[in-house]
């Protein structure tokens, strides 16, 4: 009697536990792959405990596939992401032609288009937008200040901008367009005929905007070029092409694709002749450095055209295609793999996304050397060796200056105060714009300005120690320098003073002066 009762126990704690069981069917033939879905699906729309429309069952099953896919490049998008992702491939979006940014809580103006209405209008950099038609901007973050200032080409719009030095408010009613965000912006002029032009991202137009801006610096004397392409994260494949064949000589490889679907596969060519075959160029990359960059920086690599200069790339060696499904939405798809000419599969392989940002970090900061070393080799088109399977690694690696003990307590004393930072720094600089203290772009950053920043952090809750802000002070006024030269004179005086001071920008420097053409300048790196 106990044993019997022992085994009830057990049957009903399995059944307690397991839950409570209706069978509905008796077992039949073995199902396609097709027929179980549809029972499957079926089954969950008719008897789930919760009753699930027929479109959120089927966009559930959609996302559960791309899940599985276990591809983060594998994916659906819609809304902001859609129209973002189209706004970044054309340039093309709805507004006034303003960069921004919120600072102090305002809509600061960082810089107006060239040729677009905001510069028509008179807009300035360094005027906050306090209202727009009507309603208070202050306390809107960063993107909810795009949405404000953006809209349909033709809609007119009216903002209220307070503007350094001048004591009422400015009225302006500007009507939209449609803006093209250019993915190369006017590139800067230094010393020695070095021209420096970064692009980012590779958009519809930027092969022809690169070779305009190119040729728009050679009229100014350029005649060896740096080639930013630090922070790209990709775009285009058929751009990332253009762009390569402006380096290269007709039938010089630059990239293959291969996929599973017909047409996928694919080998390209350069097929026009090279506008600069006898100016050396250095490329700039860094971790933030990805996919349709990554093929510009290999096709130049391989076939010994470029120097490649800064730090390994993020690995990114697949192609997306997209397919439009209307309503606003598109399947984002991996169809194949793509190759450098020298048969380079620059994809890193990482278990998942967390492992790879790790890695790339550690790279970065020139702790993880013995993963580059573990890479396989390949040869350019002249023999020299050069890495593959771990994004593109650069001729020469150039690291960015790390922080000193000092400067790295003042940042881990900012903590999270960091946007209260960049306010104070934005004041500053709005400050010495109005009060015309600053006249040439050649100024040095002095005591009192970084304590004015100090004094500011400190009217907004930052308290810092002596220590701290010793330490701090040469960050301070190096960042205070950027920000003084945009408000004042403008993004290209930034853009210079960067440059100045950028680590990569000065070897990339170093490289081009002693060179006067693409075989002088591989010869400094294969020592011949």
């Amino acid at each position: 009697m106990k044993k019997r009762w022992g085994l009830g126990a057990l049957v009903g704690g399995a059944a307690f536990f397991s839950g409570g069981w209706l069978l509905h069917g008796a077992a039949g033939p073995r199902l396609s792959p097709e027929q179980l879905f549809d029972r499957v699906f079926n089954a969950v729309g008719a008897y789930y405990v919760d009753s699930l429309p027929s479109d959120s069952l089927f966009r559930k099953a959609t996302d559960g596939l791309l899940l599985e896919l276990n591809d983060p490049y594998s994916t659906m998008i819609e809304g902001d992401d859609y129209r973002q992702l189209t706004e970044q491939t054309t340039g093309n979006y709805g507004g006034l032609g303003i960069q921004i940014d919120v600072r102090d809580g305002l809509i600061t103006v960082v810089a107006p288009l060239p040729q677009t209405p905001a510069e028509r209008a008179g807009i300035e950099a360094g005027d906050q937008i306090l209202a727009v038609d009507g309603k208070d901007t202050r306390g809107l973050n960063q993107d909810q200040a795009v949405k404000t200032l953006r809209g349909t080409p033709g809609s007119e719009v009216a903002i209220q901008v307070r503007r350094p030095g001048m004591g009422e408010l400015i009225p302006f009613k500007i009507k939209r367009e449609t803006i093209h965000f250019r993915s190369v912006q006017p590139g800067t002029l230094l010393e020695g005929g070095i021209g420096m032009v970064q692009l980012t991202p590779v958009s519809e137009t930027s092969a022809e905007e690169l070779r305009e801006e190119i040729e728009a610096l050679r009229k100014q004397g350029m005649t060896r070029l740096v080639f930013d392409l630090r922070g790209n994260p990709g775009g285009l494949l058929d751009q990332g092409v253009a762009v390569s064949d402006l380096f290269l000589d007709p039938g010089q490889q630059i990239v293959s694709t291969r996929g599973r679907a017909e047409g996928i596969s694919r080998d390209f060519a350069a097929r026009t002749d090279q506008p600069w075959g006898e100016m050396p160029v250095v490329v700039l990359v860094n971790a933030y450095s990805a996919s349709a960059a990554e093929i510009i920086a290999g096709a130049l690599q391989d076939n010994d055209r470029a120097v490649i200069v800064g730090t390994p790339t993020f690995g990114k060696g697949l192609v997306q295609s997209l397919f439009n499904l209307g309503d606003g939405r598109a399947l984002k798809l991996t169809t194949a793999r793509w190759f450098t000419p020298s048969g380079r599969s620059i994809q890193r392989e990482v278990r998942n996304e967390q492992e790879q940002a790790e890695r790339l970090a550690a790279q970065e900061a020139g702790q993880d050397t013995t993963s580059l070393d573990s890479l396989p080799t390949h040869k350019t088109i002249s023999g020299r060796l050069v890495k593959g399977g771990g994004g593109i690694v650069p001729d020469r690696i150039v690291r960015t200056d790390t922080l000193s003990d000092g400067e790295r307590a003042f940042a881990q004393a900012v903590g999270g105060d960091v946007a209260a930072y960049r306010d104070a720094l934005v004041g500053v600089a709005l400050d010495i714009k109005q009060k015309r203290s600053v006249t040439t772009q050649q100024f040095e950053v002095t005591v009192a300005m970084v304590e004015d920043v100090y004094s500011r952090l400190a009217e907004r809750g930052v308290a810092l120690t002596p220590e701290q802000r010793a330490g701090g002070a040469s960050l301070v006024s190096q960042s205070l320098g950027y920000e003084i030269a945009r408000y004042v004179f403008g993004r290209q005086a930034e853009l210079m003073r960067r440059a100045l001071d950028d680590p990569q920008v000065r070897a990339a420097a170093d490289l081009l002066r002693t060179s006067d053409t693409p075989r002088d300048l591989m010869a400094q790196i294969t020592g011949e």
